[in-house]
């Protein structure tokens, strides 16, 4: 899609809550969670499934409920998200609490991952990487400007 060029004066008048509350939830947020229901996983089962492959039995159910609560916007049950996972055999919880993924975990994980790639990599057409920069980085001190952690996650 070819879209119109303004003047600078013009796009600096934008209202940025518009902007980033149509690519964040409207557009990317919900392209997120129509891939991933093709295998019938939430966005909280896709983070559960990160956190436990980027930190084998290094998660419980508490810790990573705690790490996960700010980013839901769905008031998700964490617990039924790491059950189904678990009967799904997608994950396994040691004796101490902590969770690591399974082989089949791993495999859905990869293929979540990749019907994710295609909404970033649709997102991402035509903008030079040194823009994207810093477009987060403009968003970033945005959000430090307004009393949020503009630092990037953990």
């Amino acid at each position: 899609m070819t879209i119109k060029t303004y003047a600078p004066e013009v796009i600096a008048a934008q209202p940025i809550g518009a902007w980033t509350g149509e690519v964040f939830r409207r557009l990317v947020v919900e392209g997120l969670r129509r891939r991933l229901a093709v295998e019938d996983l939430t966005q909280p089962h896709w983070w559960t499934l990160n956190h436990a492959a980027g930190r084998p039995g290094g998660w419980t159910r508490t810790t990573l409920t705690e790490r996960l609560t700010p980013y839901d916007d769905q008031g998700t049950a964490y617990d039924t998200v790491f059950d189904d996972l678990i009967a799904r055999g997608w994950l396994t919880e040691d004796t101490d609490g902590g969770f690591t993924l399974t082989e089949a975990g791993e495999a859905g994980r990869l293929r979540a991952r990749e019907r994710n790639l295609e909404i970033t990599e649709r997102a991402h057409e035509g903008i030079d990487p040194a823009e994207f920069v810093t477009t987060v980085n403009v968003l970033r001190r945005m959000v430090a400007n307004l009393g949020g952690n503009g630092n990037l996650p953990d």
